[in-house]
């Protein structure tokens, strides 16, 4: 099967799922080639993609003449066009629309993976540009059930809940990786085992990103620097808990953001012994999920964040919003507050910090739920068998 992705600019989630896919595929014996922006694909390393993204971020539409040529023969080479996210959604429609030949056109299927902007310039021709997008797509699937309503709602004709699996779970389940530390024989003490290997990487992480390291439970966030993270909920979080903790954010993006921010957390050094730091991105965060005592999140809205899916294989018990996706992910292995809420949020970590053995509970239903999910390969294996009866022999 001949398949090409098209999304847009992206360092998260969408491009690390586009990126497993395509290897998976690619092994499996597909033919899958790449439609993104340059600086996407130097970020994942596609070398051989092919570096065409008209459009601007936010809600904006086409900012400038498009090689429609160009982008209608690579449409017209595949049996299946894949577009990831709005925009791309946008885009490949388009090409699709123009890639007449014999046999007819390529299948288009759109993944979406983040909800619809909700306010901006052009909003409304954004969304009804993306809507008829939706309704010429031979198949539309949501990462969350939310996202399969929108399609809906929007008049897709057939659409499908296709979760999307982190490729780092399986290393993350297995326990792989540096940082086990000396002390008890694991097997007549795994839980001081587990305990001391944290601390050991706990405080090699800390002294890497030139933090002190006073013994306390590290509270981990890996996200994007961006709005739709809602980090100054987090922040006031911080000065609001009561027990003390290391907080650290891991994660690059919005470097204006970075600086508002850190300037509202400077005296978050509270009398409970609370600290909060951002220490940048970092290329696997597996280390530091291995390290941490709770994760937390206070996103205003997630798809399947694969981050949470990492954090519950590395055992953590998971504080996030109760947003999109993340009610069903999050399930048992964790406490849900609202958007928006610095003292929930602060409660609900504080609540697992005095209480190792509930942590300890939630954590561990959180291993067992993210044992039982779709490898990516498995994922790849479903997606050749949909493309093939979108585009049968």
């Amino acid at each position: 099967m001949r398949v090409l992705m098209v999304l847009g600019r992206s360092s998260g989630g969408i491009g690390a799922h586009v990126d497993a896919l395509t290897t998976d595929l690619r092994r499996l014996g597909h033919q899958v080639r790449i439609v993104t922006d340059a600086g996407t694909a130097e970020h994942f390393g596609w070398s051989d993609a092919d570096q065409l993204w008209p459009l601007r971020g936010g809600a904006g539409l086409i900012e400038a003449p498009l090689d429609w040529h160009r982008i209608r023969r690579l449409a017209q080479s595949c049996d299946v066009v894949h577009a990831h996210g709005h925009q791309a959604a946008l885009v490949a429609a388009i090409a699709v629309l123009r890639a007449g030949r014999q046999g007819g056109p390529p299948a288009l299927v759109v993944s979406l993976h983040n909800d619809l902007p909700a306010s901006g310039a052009g909003v409304r021709t954004f969304t009804a540009a993306i809507g008829w997008a939706l309704r010429r797509a031979d198949l539309v699937t949501g990462a969350s059930p939310d996202l399969v309503a929108l399609a809906r709602e929007c008049g897709a004709h057939t659409v499908e809940l296709a979760t999307v699996a982190s490729p780092r779970v399986a290393a993350l389940l297995a326990d792989e990786g540096k940082g086990a530390a000396p002390g008890p024989d694991p097997q007549r003490d795994p839980q001081r085992h587990q305990q001391d290997r944290r601390n050991a990487l706990r405080r090699q992480l800390l002294a890497g990103a030139g933090i002190d390291d006073p013994g306390r439970p590290l509270v981990l966030t890996v996200s994007r620097v961006a709005p739709q993270k809602d980090l100054s909920t987090l922040v006031q979080a911080a000065a609001r808990s009561r027990v003390p903790a290391t907080w650290v954010v891991v994660g690059g993006g919005d470097d204006p953001l970075r600086a508002r921010l850190e300037q509202e957390l400077r005296g978050i050094r509270t009398e409970a012994g609370v600290e909060l730091h951002f220490v940048g991105p970092c290329s696997d965060v597996s280390s530091w999920l291995r390290a941490a005592t709770v994760f937390a999140l206070s996103s205003r809205w997630e798809a399947r964040a694969l981050v949470v899916q990492e954090a519950m294989a590395a055992g953590l018990p998971v504080v996030a919003t109760r947003v999109g996706g993340l009610p069903e992910l999050v399930g048992g292995a964790g406490l849900l507050v609202p958007p928006g809420d610095p003292p929930a949020l602060a409660e609900a970590v504080d609540a697992l910090l005095r209480d190792p053995e509930r942590a300890a509970r939630l954590g561990i239903a959180g291993r067992l739920e993210a044992a039982s999910w779709a490898t990516p390969g498995q994922e790849a294996r479903r997606w050749g068998g949909r493309y093939a009866t979108l585009r049968p022999g």
